[in-house]
Parts: structure tokens; sequence; C-alpha cells
């Protein structure tokens, strides 16, 4: 169906953005956050998708797609950088107020460590696969980054949000490699991907999700927080003045 793709983008947001205005939840009111992170993003992994695309390292089944286009990529797959973003953000807004605040920062270092250090070896030894290579190292710079140099402290609660995210993303993605259907949305070269699935999931795709959605969460909350400094500044000048005067 032509549709299939549009719908999966549809039915992966429609929920989350219902529910963005729960009064206990208030998403909505983190979009000024949001939307910058999630452009920003989007902009990189577009260009990594057109890129791609063009090199023939994966592509897309005209059978399940509108036929509308942005440069050489469907409209569908340009829709899923903001869809899931969206939908994985606010998940993780949703749980936090759930987890812990407590930080153990032993604990997430030696779980950041673990995941680089497996990505950059399993990036290394598959230098000549561009799909595996580039999606592995790239993240395993990214959590080295987050944790070592920019001493990002809810790294942990990230790891676990991403573990529940694992469900709908096999939903999601298993649709979209062919799970369900008769034939896959989107396809990959043999030639640059380990060729290891779960299910019909390239096992790249897990990372590569992993890194989309932490790079949205990274600037998303850096917003966040500086729109907080911003307004307790705000406050302690309007105290000053009212002291002085």
């Amino acid at each position: 169906m032509e549709y299939t793709y549009l719908l999966v983008n549809f039915f992966t947001i429609l929920i989350p953005f219902t529910f963005s205005f729960h009064p206990k939840l208030k998403f909505h009111k983190t979009w000024r956050a949001f939307f910058p992170a999630v452009v920003f993003t989007g902009f990189i992994f577009i260009v990594w998708d057109m890129l791609f695309t063009a090199m023939g390292v994966w592509g897309f089944n005209d059978r399940y797609l509108t036929g509308l286009k942005v440069g050489n990529l469907p409209l569908e797959e340009v829709l899923f950088f903001f869809c899931i973003p969206y939908a994985c953000v606010f998940t993780f807004h949703c749980l936090s107020l759930f987890l812990p605040k407590r930080v153990n920062i032993r604990r997430q270092k030696n779980i950041s460590v673990f995941l680089a250090t497996v990505l950059l070896v399993v990036g290394i030894l598959n230098i000549q696969n561009l799909y595996t290579a580039s999606t592995f190292l790239s993240l395993a710079v990214l959590i080295i980054l987050s944790h070592f140099v920019w001493n990002i402290y809810w790294l942990t609660r990230f790891y676990i949000v991403y573990l529940v995210l694992l469900i709908p993303f096999f939903i999601v993605n298993g649709i979209l490699t062919g799970t369900g259907i008769e034939e896959e949305v989107v396809w990959y070269n043999p030639e640059e991907f380990l060729n290891l699935r779960l299910l019909t999931i390239p096992v790249e795709d897990i990372f590569y999700g992993m890194e989309l959605i932490l790079m949205n969460l990274l600037i998303y909350k850096f917003l966040l927080n500086r729109k907080v400094e911003t307004a307790s500044h705000q406050r302690k000048k309007e105290v000053s003045k009212k002291v002085i005067s």
C-alpha cells in the first residue's frame, strides 16, 4: 500500500502528540527546546541519509510510498526524523518523572565505557562496511563526548529509557524492514552492513536509532537547562532591584 510508510509515521506520533497537552505531563511547554533540537539533528541525519541513498547504501521501495520527494529522499523518510524523535523524547520526558533522580556516576561511566569500546572495536574491524562503520564510530564518539567532555549526568536514565523504546522500535522498524508485509519499505545493500538481523531489522538500526535520539536529547536538555538558568537569573535581578529600591 502506497501509504504504508506515511501511516507508520502518523501512528508513531499520534499518541505522544495527543498526550503532550496532559496537565501532568505538559510536554508541549518544552516545545521551544524540542523543535530546535529536532531541526538541527534532523538536518544532520537527512544529509547523512541523502548521501547514503545516493551511494546505494540503502534505498526505498516505491510500492509503499506516496511518491513525494525531498531531494532524493521520500517525504516519508524526512518525516521519520521528526516523528520518531518526537515520540522518543516525549517518552523520555514522561519516564524521567518516575525514574530515580540520584545519579550513580561510576555505573554510568562503566556502561558508557563498555558501549563506546564495543562500538569502536566493531566499527574499526568493519571499516569497509559504510553503514556499520559510520554508525558505530559516530555513536561511540558521541557517548564519549557526552560522559567525559560534556559531563552529562542523565546518560544512565537515557540507557534505561532506550531499552524501553526498543519495544516500539521493533514494531516500527520491523514494518519498515519487511516484518508482516510482502516486501521491505527500506532496503539495505548487503555489502555495506554486517548482515546480522533481528527478525528483519539490521543490528545497525538499533545503534543508528540510539544516536538519533541521544543527539536530540543532548540539544533538547541543553536548551531546557539554559531556559531554566535564564529564568533564575532574571528572578535574581528582579529581587536585587526590589532590595535596592
